[in-house]
């Protein structure tokens, strides 16, 4: 019996963000919480949101967002400094609109992810995941009613 030798270029590439759920409802999210997070999340004011890392090397990262424009980037002159070399300069900016938020890429190397999909511009709303270079974090807004 002879050992046929097939020479098939094996390299695939996977995206992986689709192989995984991120549309976990943000009573879920607070399960993963320390404490002193959800004791963070639940005191958060009416009128404020606010971006925190609940896995990961920067787990517990949180980011006040309490302004009508946010920047972020990874130049220490935006409102969220992400120091890391996967967020560019001036990455993106949330805003705060009349009926809630908004995200918005600013033309950034990596892309802005929400929830697992690259976005230019897109509503955020409570529990959202938000991707920015090697940052995950999860979107909460201020005054609701949280168990």
């Amino acid at each position: 019996m002879e050992k046929k030798v097939v020479k098939d270029d094996l390299t695939t590439t996977i995206h992986l963000a689709g192989l995984r759920s991120v549309s976990e409802e943000s009573s879920a999210l607070l399960e993963k919480a320390t404490q002193a997070e959800k004791d963070v999340i639940r005191a958060l004011p009416e009128g404020s949101a606010m971006l925190i890392v609940l896995n990961g090397s920067s787990r517990g990262a949180r980011f006040l967002i309490n302004t009508p424009l946010t920047t972020i980037g990874r130049s220490p002159e935006n409102d969220i400094f992400l120091d890391d070399v996967t967020v560019s300069r001036k990455h993106a900016e949330i805003s705060k609109t009349g009926d809630g938020y908004q995200v918005k890429d600013l033309g950034s190397l990596n892309g802005t992810y929400v929830n697992g999909q690259i976005e230019a511009q897109a509503s955020l709303s409570d529990g959202m995941e938000l991707n920015i270079g090697k940052f995950k974090m999860h979107f909460f807004i201020g005054g609701k009613v949280r168990a």
